[in-house]
């Protein structure tokens, strides 16, 4: 069954194009682009030196430290291109695992074909689908990331079919390993994938039989509105149950442009765990506030607060007298680099 789906979307992109006779000239290109980052982060309500993070991915150090080093590297002749994506630095490490495809170095590396205009074939290793953040800080409006992205997969090895619908509509399916299975899958199951897109908005779908590991079923909408010029809201809502238990949560981004070269963003998010058999599960509401300046383009230096406060698990973390704490507030400024 699951080699006929594969199969079977393979052939429904080929048979969408049969019908498309018109040539195009090949044209070669490449393309070299990538970050760096680095930040300094102080607690506001335990010690630095009392080895307490929020849980969630990446930036969990205090004092100076290092995000990532990131390297993109894409090729394209024609119809058919490539992407190779490096990553090093502890939020690279944080991102790929350390028994992952050459020892945690790689982010993304797949090659694609664009069938016709409206269909676009890749295989290999990509980032996912799912939520509204992605691993490389550039890409993001807050440093620090949310709780419903670091529960979701990363990244997913496999095959997808991207289809342009219509100026507004778009459709992507896959068929990829299980759950942050990205070297080899040595159980013989594999997860699917769906997104349906309309005008910027995208409703998201991954399953796996929750076996190993797995994730289990996850349904997940990400969006955003252009409220005015300068204002925008950007949303993200996902619901997870692997038999029986699992996650939930939604996040709010506004974000304010004062000017060509600074914004002011706030992630309010509500995150929490469900158990069929369980009652009164923790769950955190984690506020996070972040102003981004761009100095010539390149350079984004980002402040940071963020208070992270939890219901039901009263001992979570612990304050600086050594006492039972249900939050956790810090100070982040970070620096990154693009090209």
């Amino acid at each position: 069954m699951k080699k006929i789906f594969t199969l079977t979307l393979l052939l429904m992109s080929i048979v969408l194009t049969a019908q498309e006779t018109e040539s195009t000239e090949e044209t070669k290109s490449f393309s070299l682009s990538g970050s760096v980052d680095a930040y300094y982060q102080t607690y506001l309500t335990t010690s630095d030196d009392s080895g307490q993070s929020y849980g969630t991915a990446f930036a969990d150090q205090t004092g100076f430290a290092l995000g990532m080093g990131n390297l993109i590297a894409s090729y394209e002749s024609g119809k058919v291109g490539a992407v190779l994506d490096l990553v090093v630095g502890p939020r690279g490490a944080g991102a790929t695992f350390s028994d992952d495809i050459v020892d945690g170095i790689v982010n993304q590396a797949y090659a694609y074909w664009n069938v016709s205009e409206s269909t676009t074939l890749t295989m290999g290793r990509f980032n996912t689908f799912l939520g509204y953040e992605v691993i490389a800080p550039a890409a993001n409006f807050n440093y620090s990331t949310s709780y419903l992205f670091s529960h979701g997969p990363f990244s997913h090895l496999g095959l997808k079919a991207d289809f342009a619908l219509s100026d507004d509509f778009s459709l992507m399916l896959a068929v990829m390993n299980p759950w942050d299975t990205n070297n080899t899958s040595t159980t013989g199951e594999y997860s699917f994938g769906a997104q349906l897109g309309y005008s910027g908005q995208y409703l998201n779908l991954y399953y796996d039989s929750g076996n190993n590991g797995g994730l289990g079923f996850e349904i997940d909408y990400t969006g955003g509105f252009d409220l005015s010029d300068d204002f925008f809201l950007g949303i993200n809502a996902a619901y997870n149950d692997n038999d029986g238990s699992g996650f939930y949560g939604a996040a709010l981004y506004p974000q304010f442009a004062t000017s060509d070269d600074f914004s002011i963003g706030l992630r309010g998010e509500y995150f929490g765990y469900h158990d069929k058999d369980l009652d009164d599960l923790p769950s955190v509401f984690a506020t996070t506030l972040t102003g981004s300046y761009t100095v010539e383009s390149n350079l984004i230096i980002k402040p940071e607060i963020r208070l992270d406060s939890w219901s039901n698990w009263d001992n979570r973390f612990f304050d600086a007298d050594g006492e039972d704490a249900s939050s956790l507030a810090a100070f982040t400024l970070a620096a990154i680099y693009t090209f």
